[in-house]
């Protein structure tokens, strides 16, 4: 199993001088940041399907659906070419244990969406398309989680983002030691709190998959399991779902917490509420007290520490 999570990334973000113009599209927070702590594996799909640096640039045109790639000034189209390679790398990649890939924006190859899709017969573009390799990357693996990197400046996006991420590495772990049903119940029990704070519905309706698991094949199990977990892990922890599970961790030390260390975190928490202090603040006094009172089921809680503390995921507002 590998140290660390497997990243597909456009190699231009890397700051490879891949780009049609010769140039680069650098990202110092991929790289220098996220980049201590996952493994990249680069793919620029207009340099590896045949074309040279530099190149003409091109565009989509045509029907926002299923669009050509053509070259913008003489016209040429590589719709085949991309295509034709599109396939070819999808299979390679599905050996690759992805979990997660961070796209180049608009891009005519590789953008996620709001690519600029121009007319057939000429006329100003709409921001409908999707680049080609993309579409075929999310149609052939529409579990693993996809970003672009100017997304990621959004602090609530990068924060899910990245939670994914980590919970799809934990998951493939899982299947590389086995997968038995015992180490499914373990591994769901320790993401109770993470999924509670994304979305209580769908963590009472894996916790009832896990517990009837025995009714299908494992194989059929895991998919069910992976899909939903996915669906529960994309949609946005709000403040209030936060405020639930810290008010839930909370209640682990009634019989502990002495009366001057319960009204401080009281008042934290209902600062944290009122937009005062960022998650991080809560969540560190929690862990100090889950350290000094030896809780051991919260010493499990991947809420408590999803992703590396140095990537500061939960010290916005």
């Amino acid at each position: 199993m590998q140290e660390k999570p497997i990243i597909g990334i456009s190699t231009c973000l890397l700051g490879h001088k891949v780009r049609y113009d010769g140039g680069h599209k650098y990202d110092s927070w991929l790289v220098e940041t996220l980049g201590q702590f996952v493994d990249y594996f680069p793919v620029c799909p207009e340099v590896e399907c045949g074309l040279p640096v530099p190149r003409e640039a091109m565009r989509l045109v045509g029907k926002a659906e299923d669009p050509l790639l053509l070259t913008i000034k003489s016209g040429i189209d590589h719709t085949p070419r991309m295509k034709a390679w599109s396939a070819r790398k999808i299979e390679e990649l599905a050996g690759k244990n992805l979990c997660a890939y961070v796209f180049k924006s608009k891009s005519p190859s590789s953008g996620m969406e709001r690519v600029k899709v121009y007319p057939a017969a000429g006329g100003a573009a709409s921001k409908t398309g999707v680049g080609m390799f993309a579409r075929e990357f999310m149609k052939a693996f529409p579990l693993i989680p996809v970003e672009e990197e100017g997304r990621l400046h959004d602090p609530i996006l990068r924060e899910n983002f990245i939670e994914r991420i980590f919970v799809v590495w934990r998951w493939q772990q899982l299947l590389s030691e086995g997968g038995s049903p015992k180490a499914i119940v373990d591994f769901h029990t320790r993401h109770k709190l993470l999924l509670m704070a994304h979305s209580p519905l769908l963590y009472r309706e894996l916790g009832k998959l896990v517990a009837e698991q025995k009714r299908v094949s494992l194989d059929e199990f895991k998919g069910l399991y992976f899909a939903k977990l996915m669906q529960a892990m994309k949609l946005h922890a709000t403040s209030a779902k936060h405020m639930n599970v810290l008010q839930h961790i909370m209640g682990y030390f009634k019989k502990d917490l002495e009366p001057v260390e319960k009204t401080e975190l009281l008042q934290i928490i209902e600062d944290f509420r009122a937009g005062l202090y960022p998650l991080i603040v809560p969540v560190t006094l929690l862990n100090h007290y889950v350290r000094k009172y030896r809780q051991e089921y919260l010493l499990g809680q991947y809420y408590l520490n999803p992703h590396p503390l140095e990537l500061k995921l939960r010290n916005h507002s």
